[in-house]
């Protein structure tokens, strides 16, 4: 039998060979090197957020605009997944210990694996601290989303029924001295109603227009054109919530492919330095011959 560190042991009086019991993941490199690749992710992107907020600023024509941003994050996460998977790919092949009487092509596999493995380790480590973050960028993402699609029902949402019960008991002539809370209560009520059907019927605006002129004493033209016009800024405000909602999504997205991309990147990079690093291990290189 040969010495009990090579890899391939020879079965007494059969002369064949078979595989050493021992695994051939090296989990102390892989949990090292690993830990290293985290350490190194936490680093840049803490880096990565700083040269971020530098760059943004929220006066006009000041800073990186939106489109800028999104381009240097992704190359950033990019950057980042390349030097912590590569760093932490390539400790894992060198401080793995040497594997005798493999062949070459299984040792290539073999430390492309572990550096593939620090990778995945590292990732779930990195997942793992910064969770709370990505958790509350998506659910803010999405609970601006359910607000903005909900906004129009603002107004009836306590009661669904309230703007109906209004129509039912609407007078042709409104009450001028009704109490300043319920007519803005029930004007609300009209509004949320008209936004969420996106026009304002004609039946609703005359019944404004009534109530603001017995309110303010304008003209019923005067008092027609003022709810046209606040009702103009009411849909425009919606609008701007709904766009600046759908922009916040689609950044939400982007980060997500984007934040994949290059992951997947990173993992390639950890096998392939984990075959280098164990490469180097094996030739004994950077130090001088013995």
């Amino acid at each position: 039998m040969v010495s009990a560190t090579t890899e391939q042991l020879i079965v007494a009086g059969t002369g064949v060979t078979a595989e050493s019991p021992r695994s051939a993941v090296s989990w102390g490199a892989v949990i090292g090197g690993a830990f290293a690749a985290a350490t190194l992710t936490v680093v840049l992107v803490a880096l990565g957020s700083g040269f971020g907020l530098a760059s943004v600023s929220p006066w006009p024509y000041a800073g990186a605009s939106a489109t800028s941003f999104k381009l240097m994050t992704a190359i950033w996460l990019i950057v980042v997944q390349w030097l912590s998977s590569g760093f932490g790919g390539y400790l894992t092949g060198r401080l793995r210990t040497k594997w005798v009487g493999v062949h070459t092509h299984e040792i290539f596999f073999r430390d492309s694996a572990n550096g593939f493995l620090a990778w995945a380790a590292a990732t779930i480590i990195v997942a793992a601290v910064l969770s709370s973050g990505i958790s509350s960028l998506v659910g803010g993402a999405a609970q601006g989303a359910t607000q903005a699609a909900g906004s129009g029902m603002a107004g009836s949402a306590a009661n669904p029924s309230a703007y109906f019960v209004d129509t039912m008991f609407r007078s042709d002539t409104p009450n001028a001295n009704a109490s300043e809370q319920d007519v803005k209560s029930e004007t609300g009520r009209i509004i949320a109603k008209a936004i969420e059907e996106g026009d304002l019927s004609a039946a609703n605006r005359t019944y404004l227009a009534k109530l603001v002129a017995a309110r303010t004493g304008l003209t019923q033209p005067d008092a027609e054109k003022r709810v046209n016009d606040v009702f103009a800024q009411a849909k425009d405000a919606e609008m701007k919530v709904r766009q600046a909602v759908d922009d916040a999504r689609k950044a939400a997205a982007h980060l997500a492919i984007f934040t994949a991309v290059s992951m997947l990147i990173g993992a390639l990079i950890a096998a392939a330095a984990g075959a280098l690093g164990g490469a180097h291990r094996d030739e004994g290189w950077g130090y001088p011959r013995l």
